[in-house]
Parts: structure tokens; sequence; C-alpha cells
């Protein structure tokens, strides 16, 4: 095992886009990172610098304590498990698995001792002489990652390696993942798009946008504390909600009301804010009680739709609103309309959804009574995009 450190990295194409800009990472001894982003952020170039596949335009990368900038891939002690398997379809399970070790010129003892031993951890000894087209899509991804294993490597090196699995198998697999570094403890850096596996995997998560670290800490942090709108905008399923706010003497006016601030967010930043509230900071006020007149909004919304999926209700409603400009959530609004589609946005209105308790009532084009959490609310420079309340941390 090792501690991988980028120091100033930065990857500048011959076209002269630069990819990478100056980042800074160190990634402890058998910690379980996570590089993720929209597409084309730069995450998986960082990757493959730390590869060695993608020669480094500036910086220093040390493997342990050793610079490695100029040695070759095969000389980092590092092992690489890709998305599409890279599996050669003519040599069965065995031999695919032993195949590094073999040209590394290891005896067949050996060779045959730790594919066993790495068959069994990843529950593919029935499996081990029959060829990748026999094999289901998490069969071949384990078959992969039994390559690696096999190496017993400094580092391990994933590139989205679940990204060609369906839904179903990617929860499988995310979890045979976890399992298995946890196992061997062995330094692991983990490529996705995917910001559901980042939250579910990492030790700790480190979010990309144009090439440039915005925030590296853990899942948690991430998602209670954002450092800017990106990260705040792209950590959360569903995604944060963002209105426009005035910001003015410990308050905030928003579409929904008025609110009061945490003592000292904001300070010095009377005017313009952009505020965002998480969907599971909105409720049903029927089913809240006193604690809706205590503290919170209470706020009516027509309901344009509603998803139910059994332990949470998700509904979309609309607020009167100019909506929220920021080049930081067009990134986010643009990165999920290419992933999934957003709904439709109306002129002059702004789209938030909640998630409330399966117990509520609230049905489709109903005028629902919703509280919000405002103790839970986060407040934005709408020009920088960093959270106010890092001001004052």
């Amino acid at each position: 095992m090792a501690e991988i450190t980028l120091d100033g990295i930065s990857k500048v194409f011959p076209d002269g886009f630069e990819a990478v800009k100056d980042m800074n990472l160190d990634i402890e001894d058998g910690e379980f990172m996570i590089l993720v982003g929209p597409s084309g952020c730069g995450k998986s170039t960082a990757l493959r610098m730390i590869a060695g596949l993608e020669d480094i335009s500036k910086g220093e990368l040390k493997i342990g304590d050793e610079v490695v900038n100029d040695r070759a891939p095969k000389d980092r002690d590092i092992a690489m498990v890709f998305q599409n398997y890279a599996l050669y379809p003519h040599m069965t399970v065995r031999e695919n698995m032993g195949f590094a070790l073999k040209l590394a010129g290891a005896d067949k003892e050996e060779i045959n001792s730790k594919v066993e031993e790495a068959a069994r951890t990843l529950d593919l000894e029935q499996h081990l002489d029959r060829r990748p087209a026999n094999l289901s899509g998490g069969q071949r991804q384990r078959v992969a990652m039994g390559r690696a294993i096999v190496r017993d490597p400094r580092a391990f090196l994933m590139d989205e390696p679940l990204s060609n699995l369906d839904a179903k198998l990617r929860v499988q697999m995310r979890t045979e993942v976890a399992r298995l570094q946890t196992k061997l403890e062995t330094t692991t850096v983990y490529v996705t798009h995917d910001q559901t596996e980042a939250m579910t995997l990492g030790d700790r998560v480190a979010v990309m946008r144009a090439g440039v670290l915005q925030q590296v800490d853990t899942p948690a942090a991430l998602y209670e504390r954002p450092k800017n709108l990106f990260v705040a905008g792209f950590i959360g399923s569903p995604a944060m909600n963002f209105m426009p706010g005035e910001l003015s003497g410990g308050k905030v006016k928003l579409p929904i009301g008025e609110a009061d601030v945490g003592e000292g967010i904001g300070r010095g930043h009377d005017g313009q804010v952009v505020a965002g509230l998480r969907p599971e900071s909105f409720e049903d006020a029927e089913l809240i009680g006193d604690l809706a007149q205590e503290r919170g909004i209470v706020f009516e919304a027509e309901i344009d739709l509603i998803e139910s999926l059994g332990s949470d209700l998700f509904a979309y409603f609309h607020v009167e609103s100019p909506g929220v400009q920021s080049d930081q959530l067009a990134d986010v609004i643009a990165d999920r309309l290419e992933e999934t589609g957003v709904p439709e946005q109306r002129e002059g209105q702004e789209q938030l959804v909640a998630r409330l308790e399966p117990a509520s009532k609230v049905k489709r084009r109903d005028t629902a009574k919703l509280w919000a959490d405002t103790a839970k609310l986060h407040l934005f420079d709408p020009e920088s995009g960093e959270n106010l309340a890092s001001r004052v941390e």
C-alpha cells in the first residue's frame, strides 16, 4: 500500500486545452478516494496521470515516497480496473486473472495460488475454466478486479468500473467493491460520474468541475456543508432546491416566505443571495403539528407532480420566482439534463421538490400546505458561489 500525493498537478493537451488545473490532493495509505464530477471535468485525466497513461504537464506526483512523473505505468506498481473490463476473449478466467503475473515471470505454482485466492475472495472459483463470453456482466467485472488483485499492487485505480452494468447489478457490485476494499485495505482511487456511487463508497470524495478541484471531504460533510453552489447542486439526489433571496438584518426573504438566518451567516453580505434547501428539509405541514409554528416557514404550493416510491413521497411544485442565475448551477443543470432530463421550467417560476413522509395525503393538482425547515437553509454568494456559512466557520 502507499500514499498518493498530487502536488500542483496540471494537464495541458497539445491543442492548448487544460483538462486538469493545479490539482493538490493527498490520498492516505489504505484510503478509498472517489473522484467525481460531470463529464469532461478532468477526473479520468487525473486518474490516467496517476497511472502513467497521460503525461503530467506541470506538478509532482508521488506514490509512497517516490516521485513517479517519469516512470512508465508498469514501474509504478499500480493496477487499473477499466469500464470495459479489457478481458482477453480467448483466455479462460484463470488465464485472464494470471496473465500479468505470467508476463512478470512468476512461476506457475505462485500464479495458481494467487489466482485461486482471488477467486475465493470474489466468488469466482466455479468460473475459473470458463471464458468471458460465457459470463454475466457482473462476473466479468469481478474477473477484471481479480486480475488487479493478484498483482498485490500498492494502489488500485478504477475508472468508472460499474457504468456498463444495469441499475440492479450496479447496486450489488457497489457493495462488493466496498467489501473488497475494506478487506484488502489497498489504497484505491475510484472515478465515477454517479454521485450516489461516490457518496456510498468513498472514505472521502473529491468533487471536480472544469478541471478544478472544488472540495475534498467525507460524504457526510459534502452533503451537510457544501463549499459552494456547484458542490451543493451536484451532491444529493434529488438535487438541492435553489431560490433567489434577499438578505437583510439577519433575515432572508424567499419566494416561500421570510426566515431568520444563523448567527453570523452572511455577515457583511446584505443583498441578493442564492438560498438552498434539500428536498428532505420540506414536509407536509399537516404532519408537523406545533413544530411548524415554532420554527420554519409554512406556505401554500400547487402540486404539479407526485412520485410515490413506497418509503418516500416526492412532491414537485413551483414558486413564483425569476429563477437563479449562476454559472456553477448552469453546469449542474446541463449535466443532469444530459443524464436524465429535468422537469420543464415555466417562465417566471422555479421548480422545487419536497421529500415527504408517505403518510402525507397531498395529491397532484392540490394546493397543499408545506413546511420548510429553515434551520437547514444554505445561503450562497450569487457571484462567487461561495457558501456564506463557510465565512464564519
